[in-house]
Parts: C-alpha cells; structure tokens; sequence
C-alpha cells in the first residue's frame, strides 16, 4: 500500500484529502459520506487532523485506521506536538506502525489558548522537528534514548506542513530548509491561491533538497473559497496565506447580486485554480473543512 503510495507522490500525479473527526465518539458516519459520494475512487489517500484548533476531537490516529481498512488507501495521520511529551509520540507511534499507520504528519500544534476545555495546558516538549526526529530514530531502530527496539517498526513516512506565503522569503526558505533536514519526505503547505506563489515553493523546495542533498516533495495546499467571509477570514487572519484581491473584488460583487451567485463566482475560482496547479504540479492536497459534496464537484 505505501510503496505505491510514496511512488506516485515522488514520481506521478498525487491528491490527498483531508478529513477532520468531528466532536463524537463516531467517525463512521465520515466514512459513510465519503464512500457515499464515491470520493475514496478520485483520490490517491486521505489524511486526519489532530484536534486542529485544540478543540477536542476524535482521534487522528484511529480515525486513519478506519479508513485505510474501510478504502485500502493510505492515510496521513497527523500528531500534533501540543499534546504529547516524547514518550507519548514514540509510544503512539510504535502502537499505530502495528496497526499499518505509517504516514504521519508532524506538527507543532495550535496554542492551547484556542481550547475549547476549560484549563488546558499545551505540552510543547518541542516542535515538529523533535517529531520527525522521533520517526527517524524510530526507523533506524531505537527510541530516543538510544535504546534498541525489540521489533522494529516498519518504515514511518514522516510528512510536514509550511506556509504557502511569508512577507519574508529567506525565513520562509530557512523553514522549509530546516524540515528537509530535518527528514521530511513531502511538505504540504498552506492553501495556494496564485501559481506565482507556488512556482516560488517549488524553487525553495528545489534549494532546500540541493542543501541538503535532500528529495522531498513539495504538496500544495488547496482550500475552494466560496464565500466572501471565508476569502477575507483567510487572508486576514491566517498567517501563511495570501488570497490575490482580485478573487475578494469578485466574490464582493457576486455577493451583492445573491448568495447563489456568491457560491457560482467563488466555485468556478477554485475550480479554475485546482486545474492550473494540477497542470503546473500535480501533487495536491484538498482541504474542505469536510464539505465533501464541495470536494466532489472539484474533482469531477
């Protein structure tokens, strides 16, 4: 499954679809609405998100069991370091490798302060460099205190995320340089709303791996845009993302002629853009906030 997995993201076209648990003790109902509209056949695999926000959801990692056995398609099982000390990142990752969740997505994690439980504190033993740390030494075949495992894992796929844009491109190329060093083998960034911004990634990227004599692979973020709230929220409060004004300019207008027409001119924005990136890089991640009928209409 990830031998080929890893093949198409190093060597042909890619797409990846985010999946976020929802606040339950049930993820079925997820699956059921992806096989439902048939999504698991346009995509080469899937992710989970790890309580994005640090608002309580159900678990990344069982989440990305369920639908690897429900799709027999790899899924990216995102950890986050906010709620984990190294003991619990190693020991979460030895008892998932057992059960075949291999890909994981390392990151820092939102701040605590975002909680939606009342005095909760973030753990923050490190960033996400300490994780891809972690999986390294763990396929190498010990744990972080240079203890030898008594059965080794098999091979962990570590992925990572950068934003799609910084005011500052040196330190946006110092972090992206850092996470190859780091051993990433993809990088999946922030939505790309302008194909300058991601000819610029792939040229950091290009950089990053000639550094470090590195070869990972670049995944652009994508998000369809189809409410003028959601342009000017992105670009306004997201750090890591920038929305070209003329979509906020296009998506006024239509607002004020109705909200049909708000959702049209938005729609065929992102449809447009899906298809240029594909065209330029056909490695993509989807993100959807689990509107999949809106993940449907793309792909098709």
């Amino acid at each position: 499954m990830f031998k080929s997995f890893i093949q198409k993201l190093r060597h042909e076209d890619y797409i990846t679809l985010e999946t976020t648990p929802s606040r339950s003790a049930q993820f079925a109902p997820t699956i059921e609405k992806i096989a439902a509209l048939g999504l698991d056949q346009l995509v080469d695999g899937f992710s989970t998100t790890d309580n994005p926000l640090a608002k309580l959801k159900y678990n990344a990692l069982f989440a990305a069991q369920m639908l690897q056995n429900r799709f027999h398609k790899p899924t990216l099982a995102t950890m986050s370091m906010r709620d984990r000390n190294r003991i619990a990142l190693q020991s979460d990752l030895l008892g998932a490798n057992e059960s075949n969740i291999r890909a994981i997505l390392a990151l820092t994690g939102d701040s605590a302060h975002y909680s939606d439980q009342p005095h909760t504190k973030g753990v923050f033993e490190g960033n996400s460099k300490l994780l891809l740390d972690i999986i390294t030494t763990l396929n190498n075949g010990t744990d972080m205190a240079g203890q030898k495992l008594l059965a080794p894992v098999q091979e962990i796929y570590p992925f990572a995320v950068i934003d799609a844009y910084a005011k500052s491109a040196a330190t946006l190329q110092k972090k992206i340089t850092k996470k190859v060093a780091h051993g990433a083998i993809a990088i999946i960034s922030q939505p790309v709303y302008d194909l300058e911004i991601a000819r610029k990634l792939l040229e950091m990227m290009a950089e990053a791996n000639h550094e470090n004599n590195g070869s990972c692979v670049l995944v652009l973020g994508y998000f369809p845009i189809t409410k003028l709230r959601t342009a000017r929220f992105l670009d306004e409060n997201v750090p890591g993302i920038f929305v070209p004004s003329e979509w906020i300019e296009a998506l006024e207008a239509a607002s004020l002629i109705s909200p049909e027409e708000e959702y049209r001119v938005g729609f065929e924005l992102s449809k447009n853009l899906f298809k240029k990136l594909k065209a330029f890089h056909p490695k993509i991640h989807i993100m959807t906030a689990n509107q999949f009928e809106l993940a449907k209409a793309i792909l098709s």
